[in-house]
């Protein structure tokens, strides 16, 4: 199957320049002509002639076991979001969701708000000692523990041997029994005592036994130093773990996300909706919630951007976006002109591949910390034509919370069309409905004849109504019409004019 590139270099060059541009930049990386079975599309082919021939072996040639090239879906275009590719007809083709053989669909942000992200050919790893008490904060717990641990442990062992190595040099250890000797410290015989008395006097123990004589300057000098240096540890160590203690993660734990999102007709709009809510008393204040869309794109320049991320609008600017999280609230992202998914479709929902990152952010009451959850929704993940079911109900003077019905939707009318397409609709409907109210008004006053008909006065000037009660009819009726495009807004879902 790769005769030709094997026998007419040149066809290397033809086949790229074959597929230079998608048909759109929505749809990235699905090239619109093919000149032979195994071509593939690179972004800006131009900027890579003199290595067209590297890349070809690279890119397209038949793909082998444990192959890391990067993953190209059906029509040459790209999986995107790391799914894993399968061969098909000697052609790489993504897996989409659970399919049958195939991995589920790589996350960006996990359901729990991990990131699914590592960092790798880090160069400058010295940094994270410029900053040595975050990067003890992130440390997991076992780790920490570990450091906690080995920090006061070596610094004991470390004085203990400096107070060893004093008494040695002084020869406190070779008149142990010389009464008339006057050692630096009373009754240290060794290294074990040595090392207790470290920790005696770094802990500010204090048992009596083991003291400093007055007249060894030396151990004076020793004894502030280990008293400064033990306070600065435990400053940094005490610090390091309460920080790691009342860190408001496990708060997150307590914020919960609807597993599913879904889309349906909301105040006669399309609307993408996810439901949140707090599972404790004590509540999150000043409690905001964004979105993201993360998807695959491509610029019209041909540069690839393989996680862009796009902003999803959950009411910023009406200040909707500001929560009172007292009870589970329904977070609804209107679908209009400035929205992603202003042409997606239901049917083109199956077929996209993207991932809706939304995070939730606020103050814990108890604590004063910033706390933030996150989860995340794929394509497949958001139900079309579903509602949430509610929660809320009054029982016995109070509002009660029913959890079990959290994450219930159920099936409601809803356009398969997209929002842009409704929208045109309502629009040709709309002036459908003008058009058939005006026009047997016009159709009801026959054309006048006969002498004097243009002058439309005198008892005979005409056989139809009077000029002043034609005008006020007319009047009326786009009086009414005005009224009904006050009551219908524009977008709305008027089944009637449909």
């Amino acid at each position: 199957s790769h005769l030709y590139t094997d026998l007419f270099p040149p066809f290397h060059i033809l086949s790229y320049f074959a597929v230079l541009s998608p048909p759109s930049t929505t749809t990235p990386l699905s090239p619109s002509l093919y000149l032979f079975p195994h071509v593939c599309y690179l972004p800006n082919p131009h900027s890579l002639l003199p290595q067209l021939p590297l890349l070809h072996r690279r890119w397209c040639s038949p793909p082998t076991a444990g192959d890391p090239a990067l993953p190209m879906g059906r029509d040459g275009a790209y999986c995107g979001l790391g799914a894993s590719p399968s061969v098909c007809g000697g052609r790489r083709q993504c897996t989409e969701g659970r399919g049958s053989g195939g991995r589920r669909k790589q996350r960006y942000v996990e359901k729990d708000g991990k990131c699914n992200v590592q960092h790798g050919n880090m160069l400058e790893t010295y940094r994270y000692l410029t900053d040595i008490f975050t990067t003890l904060v992130d440390l997991r717990w076992r780790v920490s523990l570990l450091v906690f641990v080995l920090a006061y442990t070596l610094t004991w062992l470390s004085f203990g041997l400096v107070w060893w190595f004093l008494a040695y040099c002084r020869g406190d250890l070779e008149h142990l029994g010389d009464k008339a000797w006057t050692p630096c410290v009373h009754n240290l015989n060794g290294f074990v005592s040595a090392f207790l008395f470290s920790i005696e006097t770094e802990t500010t123990i204090g048992y009596g036994f083991r003291v400093i004589a007055d007249s060894c300057p030396l151990g004076i000098a020793l004894l502030l130093l280990q008293a400064i240096l033990g306070s600065m540890v435990n400053a940094f160590m005490v610090g390091c773990m309460f920080v790691k203690i009342s860190q408001p993660t496990k708060r997150a734990e307590t914020l919960i996300f609807s597993e599913r999102a879904v889309v349906s007709p909301r105040d006669g709009r399309l609307c993408l909706m996810f439901r949140v809510g707090d599972l404790r008393r004590s509540h999150i204040v000043e409690a905001s919630i964004r979105a993201k869309l993360i998807r695959s794109k491509q610029t019209a320049e041909g540069e690839f951007i393989p996680l862009d991320q796009t902003e999803v609008g959950v009411g910023l600017e009406t200040g909707d976006d500001r929560l009172f999280l007292v009870s589970p609230l329904i977070i609804a992202h209107e679908i209009d002109s400035r929205s992603p998914f202003w042409e997606m479709s239901k049917d083109r929902l199956r077929a996209e591949d993207f991932e809706i990152v939304v995070i939730l952010e606020g103050m814990v009451e108890a604590t004063g910390l910033t706390c933030q959850a996150r989860s995340s929704y794929l394509c497949e993940e958001v139900l079309w034509g579903y509602r949430f079911m509610s929660v809320l109900s009054l029982e016995g003077g109070h509002y009660e919370v029913d959890y079990g019905m959290f994450h219930q939707t159920f099936e409601v009318s809803t356009p398969t069309c997209s929002a842009r397409e409704l929208t045109e609709r309502l629009a040709e409907a709309e002036a459908q409905l003008y058009w058939s109210v005006a026009r047997p008004e016009e159709e009801g006053a026959p054309p006048a004849t006969g002498p004097g008909a243009g002058s439309g006065s005198g008892p005979g000037s005409g056989s139809g109504p009077p000029q002043g009660d034609r005008r006020s009819q007319q009047d009326e009726v786009e009086e009414q019409e005005r009224g009904d495009v006050d009551r219908q807004p524009n977008g709305n879902l008027n089944e009637s004019a449909l």
